[in-house]
């Protein structure tokens, strides 16, 4: 696997952020592993827009492990987080779980005929087979383990005896009118809640009428997190609060007490000086005055850290789906990405634009057009013409600093293969005769060659494609379209039958389909465009409608040399009526 170049010496945003993250672990930890960090809540799917999340940390912790420093990429899973509301289109999920809402999101059952323990443990591990099939390495740490262990004890005690200070700061910014948000775009709140990350912000801060106190109990009786603490001494750690949701009331110990989180705003701060993060993104809404981390980074003095450098990053848009909220259903997932394209093209989006640059991922007819320029950028990397920014890009898109990524050994053309498994739909020896005449000189012998893209490229037709734009081969010719044509019309089929035989390849048929008009206007088929009038594209556009209506009676279709090694020779020659 080649080491990506340094920032001296090419212009991606990676390389750049390395720089900084190795200088400032240095000097904050001379000697130690360099920790960066993500956060996700499993409160329902985990959707492309929290990838964001990760791959950021990921790109960077991985270049600078390819620089030869231990890096540690810690998952912070929320999962100690209150569970919200009850998300929209989430199989098995009715109003009636609206009963859980304020427990642990570790306390609510999974959704129905799911395998998991417990709610969050159904959508995290769908997340983490995703991301072992993208190349991340990362330490998860479940919030639920280290608040029930007490492992944050002396924080959550520390805490406590200065939440004066605490309050002191968070004030600020309770006074203030903040100015309205700078949006990169028009956004709805489903967008910011997204980008937020779990939502926890929006909970209260632990200001109450009995005082402020950062630290917010799940009730002892109905294990939920409506809980209003009315007491604290200092001196013998007793805590009491009382529960509105069903009136329970106790007193504890914060010494041996150990069923409650501090607050999101003082929990995330808490953690960059435990752990010693160096490196963390934050949604887009951060950048706003009075957000988790603009006030965290001075809560995180508090507790003697620093807040992580790190950027603010941009949303993730969806072309050909509906808008991506983790609040509502259809929500585009990683794993619904790797259904219909490689690892390495999705990593590739995330590394080629710069955190604060918004992008979409396509499960539209887009995703033909990506493939098409990720092919470009992979043969220009093999034949040294792309550029150092690109060939960065790539290298990061293609593996990791452990190696790289399986491949597809024969990265034939995404739309090719979509095409073709549109046309065979589903019949795999149709499919390898098809993708074997594409190349007659060097033939697929297997769709092993081709997988894992044929598979993806098949499950895009059969998941994405609506049924009325399939592709269905005529059975048989029709002959009043073919007793219609004109003598210009039936000349034309002529000349492309007639060389069909010597031209039976995707290169062939490509120059002969496109050939068969400029022949018929007196024109030589290898004539370029220059050398040709502008009527020569409308005569193309014709004869292209006319061959889709005989073949599958309509006026588009796949490219027309995929179609017609689809079709085979004889059942062409048959609908076009020889």
């Amino acid at each position: 696997m080649p080491i990506v170049a340094q920032s001296t010496e090419t212009t991606d945003w990676v390389s750049r952020f390395a720089d900084e993250v190795i200088e400032e672990s240095e000097r904050r930890s001379p000697g130690k592993p360099v920790v960066v960090a993500s956060g996700l809540s499993p409160s329902g799917p985990i959707h492309l827009g929290n990838l964001r999340e990760v791959m950021t940390p990921h790109l960077v912790a991985d270049e600078v492990r390819r620089r030869g420093h231990e890096v540690r990429h810690l998952i912070s899973w929320d999962d100690y987080d209150r569970y919200r509301k009850v998300p929209a289109g989430v199989a098995g999920v009715d109003e009636s779980w609206a009963e859980h809402i304020g427990k642990p999101l570790t306390s609510v059952p999974a959704p129905a005929g799911s395998a998991h323990p417990n709610w969050a443990e159904h959508f995290k591990a769908a997340m983490v087979a995703s991301l072992g099939e993208l190349g991340v390495e990362f330490d998860g740490i479940s919030q639920t383990a280290q608040y029930t262990s007490g492992v944050y004890r002396e924080q959550i005690l520390h805490a406590m005896k200065h939440r004066a200070d605490i309050d002191a700061v968070l004030a600020q910014y309770r006074t203030k009118q903040q100015p309205p948000k700078k949006q990169q775009k028009a956004v709805d709140e489903a967008e910011l809640e997204a980008a937020e990350g779990s939502g926890a912000a929006d909970e209260d801060d632990g200001t109450g009428s009995s005082g402020y106190f950062p630290y917010k109990p799940y009730c002892g009786g109905c294990g939920k997190d409506l809980t209003t603490v009315t007491g604290y001494d200092d001196d013998t750690t007793e805590l009491t609060y009382t529960c509105a949701a069903c009136g329970f009331s106790e007193t504890v110990r914060l010494t041996e007490f150990n069923r409650g989180k501090l607050v999101w705003k003082v929990d995330w701060p808490m953690r960059w000086a435990y752990e010693g993060v160096v490196f963390e993104p934050s949604g887009v809404d951060h950048s706003s005055p009075g957000s988790s981390f603009q006030v965290g980074g001075q809560i995180v003095g508090i507790f003697g850290g620093e807040r992580p450098i790190g950027p603010m990053y941009a949303f993730v848009g969806i072309s050909g789906m509906a808008k991506m909220s983790s609040s509502k259903g259809g929500v585009p997932t990683p794993a619904d990405a790797l259904q219909i394209m490689e690892p390495q093209l999705l990593r590739w989006l995330y590394a080629r634009r710069r955190p604060n640059q918004s992008f979409k991922i396509a499960f539209d007819q887009e995703i033909q057009r990506l493939y098409d320029e990720w092919d470009k950028l992979d043969a220009k990397v093999a034949d040294g013409s792309a550029l150092p920014g690109d060939v960065a890009a790539h290298a990061r898109a293609i593996g990791t600093a452990a190696g790289e990524l399986p491949r597809t050994p024969r990265p034939l053309p995404y739309r090719t293969l979509a095409s073709v498994a549109d046309v065979t739909a589903g019949h795999q020896d149709q499919a390898l005769r098809i993708l074997s005449e594409l190349d007659p000189e060097h033939p697929l012998t297997s769709l092993a060659e081709a997988r894992p893209r044929y598979d993806r490229a098949e499950a895009w037709i059969n998941t994405h494609v609506p049924a009325d734009q399939r592709t269905i081969v005529r059975a048989e010719p029709d002959g009043e379209l073919l007793k219609s044509l004109d003598d210009a019309s039936l000349r034309s089929l002529r000349l492309l039958l007639d060389g069909l035989e010597d031209h039976w390849s995707l290169d062939g048929l490509t120059h002969l389909v496109y050939g068969v008009p400029k022949v018929q206007a007196g024109f030589s088929a290898d004539a370029g465009p220059k050398e040709l009038p502008p009527e020569i594209k409308t005569a193309q556009r014709t004869f292209f409608a006319l061959l889709y209506r005989l073949l599958v009676s309509r006026d588009t279709g796949p490219r027309l040399p995929t179609l017609l090694l689809a079709v085979g020779q004889e059942r062409v020659r048959a609908l076009l009526g020889q």
